[in-house]
């Protein structure tokens, strides 16, 4: 139970709490949190990108005390989104996370495409097939809080009833159309299994619900462009209060292309979220951009 003197705060899964009462655990227990500690780091969206409408301003916490956000995609069926994956690369960095790339269903493509999309970024990643033994992601996942986002469909609860044998998330498939159906319905925080032979803190993971969307309604302007790092250098040469947008004719980011210092694939990524924060164009769409060797086909968000 929360206490009733901290209000309308919220607690949510991550949180660091002081409790009064029976603690034992036994069935039947009765505690009470009667205080959240600070938040080292806390992970938000919002179900919009344009702050005008209501749902830009419901602002949703995901996760506080998270160290890594690990973004699972699978390399096909459903195929990559990178344009969900640049919205989590956003969050994160806003957040001061560190982002972990987990492509999954290695078995079905390669990731070539997708880490070629991310080459200057220098984003670290695991790649998971059914039979992999997940040493290296639990390595990367070691004495660290982890969060897991992605969308439905993406082995994401398979992924961690693997990683915690007794979790028992439940498991869904993907539908005719590629679309994954959502399984996992509240988020929950469970403690890594030790290594056998290994002393160090195995860590946590935090198991979301499929995400839809990641709305970027409270990430400002100036720091959706930290969430791309290779576009950063290239605004130098920008006139003041340079909006980065494509009527900008004097922008520095076209010529930074150009010269080959980035991909124009996440320029245009980068613009559509912009445009997408000023209430232009369709943000669900962007959240929807599939993987780089599958063009820009948009459609319903997912």
């Amino acid at each position: 139970m929360r206490a009733r003197e901290l209000g309308r705060k919220s607690v949510v899964v991550g949180d660091r709490v002081s409790l009064v009462g029976d603690t034992s655990g036994a069935e039947g227990a009765l505690a009470r949190i009667v205080r959240i500690a600070e938040r080292r780091s806390v992970l938000r969206r919002t179900a919009d990108d344009d702050e005008t409408t209501a749902e830009g301003r419901l602002e949703r916490v995901v996760v506080a005390n998270a160290d890594q956000l690990v973004i699972v995609s699978a390399l096909s069926d459903p195929p990559p989104r990178t344009g969900f994956i640049d919205r989590c690369l956003v969050a994160a960095y806003d957040a001061d996370v560190e982002p972990l790339l987990c492509l999954t269903k290695a078995d079905l493509a390669g990731p070539e495409e997708v880490l070629g999309y991310y080459t200057e970024l220098e984003l670290p990643y695991v790649l998971n097939r059914p039979d992999s033994d997940l040493d290296a992601l639990r390595a990367l996942l070691s004495g660290k809080v982890s969060v897991l986002v992605g969308h439905s469909g993406v082995g994401k609860s398979t992924l961690v009833n693997r990683l915690v044998p007794d979790a028992l998330r439940a498991v869904g498939v993907v539908s005719a159309i590629g679309r994954g159906r959502h399984t996992s319905t509240s988020a929950v925080a469970l403690r890594l299994p030790p290594v056998p032979g290994v002393d160090t803190d195995p860590g946590w993971i935090i198991d979301t619900p499929g995400i839809r969307s990641f709305g970027l309604a409270h990430v400002s302007a100036d720091s959706l462009l930290h969430g791309f790092p290779d576009l950063v250098e290239g605004t130098v040469d920008c006139p003041p209060n340079c909006p980065h947008t494509t009527d900008e004719a004097d922008c520095g980011l076209d010529a930074w292309v150009a010269a080959g210092k980035a991909d124009p694939r996440r320029l245009a990524s980068y613009r559509r979220l912009l445009a997408s924060r000023a209430g232009e164009g369709d943000s669900r769409g962007d959240s929807d951009q599939r993987g780089p060797g599958e063009g820009d086909r948009r459609g319903p968000d997912e």
